[in-house]
């Protein structure tokens, strides 16, 4: 009995000994948080696994991808009227609708160089007849700037594959080509034209798809995406005879009117002649 509480007291003894050495609690500490360390960063190794998850990474290093960017803005930002100040203008000559009516069509013809010539776009004055700024309708890039002495020069802009806005009677043009526009940007000053003199100081406006002019009024506050999903098609032979025939009509009206007014201005001749005799 003696021996085994000799050999606890020994032990004992020894435990005491141990404790009392200085590196031994900081060593016990460190070890104690080393533990504790390992536990939680391999907790958290085990949450944030992503395996568990059917994902998928779209952009992966060194790696691009592969879906074409949209341009969303542009696709759905509305046609606006080619003029800053659009509450003081005025349409001063409509679209030429080959399915329009007859009158609206006749309205819509153009005298220029002794016949008449159906008007692809809108002309746009201001009700007070001064030049004006005109602007960018949709955002996209000049692709034609031309002197013109006929249509007054020209601004073409492109706005998606096959779809240009183009902009006549202009003067002191701010724009060249290549140019990127945003919507609403300066492009020259309303001008006037040999091709429609009647319309004094305008804009002439017109909208293309695949070189077919559309009415501008009818995409005015609508999306490009309208006029992408748009089936646009070249006017057929009965509408073109149609136009034949009524420019035909107004031809002939203009020589009738021409006429009468040679015989007005023969005979007012006449009797000054018989007076004077």
């Amino acid at each position: 009995m003696r021996e085994e509480e000799n050999k606890r007291s020994s032990q004992s003894s020894s435990v005491k000994r141990f404790f009392k050495k200085r590196w031994v609690f900081p060593a016990i500490y460190i070890a104690s948080a080393a533990i504790i360390l390992t536990g939680v960063l391999w907790y958290q190794a085990s949450s944030s696994n992503t395996d568990k998850y059917d994902y998928k990474s779209t952009d992966l290093a060194g790696k691009k991808n592969q879906t074409p960017a949209v341009e969303v803005n542009k696709t759905f930002e509305n046609f606006k009227m080619p003029v800053a100040k659009t509450d003081e203008a005025v349409v001063k000559m409509k679209f030429y609708d080959f399915q329009g009516k007859a009158e609206d069509q006749e309205a819509a013809l153009v005298f220029y160089n002794n016949r008449y010539e159906p008007n692809q776009g809108i002309d746009i004055t201001m009700k007070n007849g001064e030049t004006f700024d005109v602007t960018a309708s949709l955002s996209g890039t000049v692709t034609r700037v031309e002197e013109d002495a006929t249509l007054g020069n020209v601004i073409e802009i492109e706005h998606d594959k096959g779809i240009v806005t183009q902009y006549q009677s202009l003067k002191d043009i701010k724009v060249k080509v290549g140019q990127q526009v945003k919507q609403g940007h300066i492009l020259a000053k309303a001008g006037q034209s040999l091709f429609n003199e009647k319309a004094g100081t305008h804009v002439h406006f017109e909208i293309r798809k695949d070189g077919v002019a559309v009415n501008p009024t009818s995409y005015f506050d609508k999306p490009l995406s309208t006029l992408e999903e748009k089936s646009i098609q070249s006017p057929s032979e009965k509408q073109q005879e149609k136009l034949e025939d009524l420019e035909k009509s107004k031809d002939d009206e203009q020589s009738t009117d021409d006429e009468q007014s040679t015989d007005k201005q023969d005979n007012s001749s006449k009797s000054k002649e018989n007076k004077n005799s």
